[in-house]
């Protein structure tokens, strides 16, 4: 059943001419061209919730300690994108120890040209490889945190997804998210992208 929706999910349709003349930022306010993301190497790229889901920061802790050796012999970048004004990124980037780029889509002008959905809706997340805290507890706290600064760091019904792409105009991979907790587990992305597997609490591997 895995196989069958991976396969399904690597058929969703991606129009790249789209993205062509879309921008996203670094934590400077540089606008890069989204299409040079994925222009040179295949990428896998990660779109995240607002920065205070906690789901999203436990996945993109996962994420981050994905040895760079193993990128770097399959030739692959990893690239993470959230919804929030780009003055957040540094302070997620020190939560959740992401050492790979990230950048913001404020505006999420790239979110919805790839048909991202716009729609609170929460998941069980049973199946989900990469929570680390209870849903309440986790919700509990991601609500304290932008009570403390005072916004929410992102549009909260912004859904996310995750795509392989390139090098060049290849969609290798597509994935849009359900719900707040239907994220591709990171080894399935892995696999598909080339890159030797990773060993999560929830995943073990060799």
């Amino acid at each position: 059943m895995a196989d069958e929706k991976l396969e399904n999910e690597s058929k969703t349709e991606v129009d790249l001419e789209k993205l062509n003349d879309l921008f996203v930022y670094d934590e400077f306010g540089r606008n890069i061209r989204f299409s040079e993301i994925y222009k040179h190497q295949k990428t896998i790229i990660v779109f995240t919730r607002h920065f205070h889901c906690f789901v999203c920061k436990d996945y993109i802790e996962d994420l981050g300690i994905i040895p760079p050796g193993h990128l770097q012999a399959a030739d692959v970048g990893i690239v993470a994108i959230g919804p929030a004004p780009f003055k957040f990124i540094k302070s997620f980037k020190e939560e959740t120890d992401f050492s790979y780029p990230l950048y913001t889509d404020p505006d999420r002008k790239v979110y919805q040209a790839l048909n991202l959905k716009e729609k609170m809706v929460h998941g069980d997340g049973k199946d989900n490889k990469h929570v680390k805290q209870s849903l309440f507890m986790g919700t509990l706290k991601s609500t304290w945190n932008a009570l403390k600064v005072g916004e929410f760091e992102g549009n909260i019904k912004q859904q996310g997804g995750a795509f392989i792409l390139g090098p060049g105009d290849v969609v290798h991979f597509a994935h849009i998210d359900a719900n707040s907790l239907d994220h591709t587990p990171i080894n399935d992305l892995l696999e598909i992208a080339g890159v030797a597997p990773v060993s999560f609490p929830k995943d073990k591997r060799e």
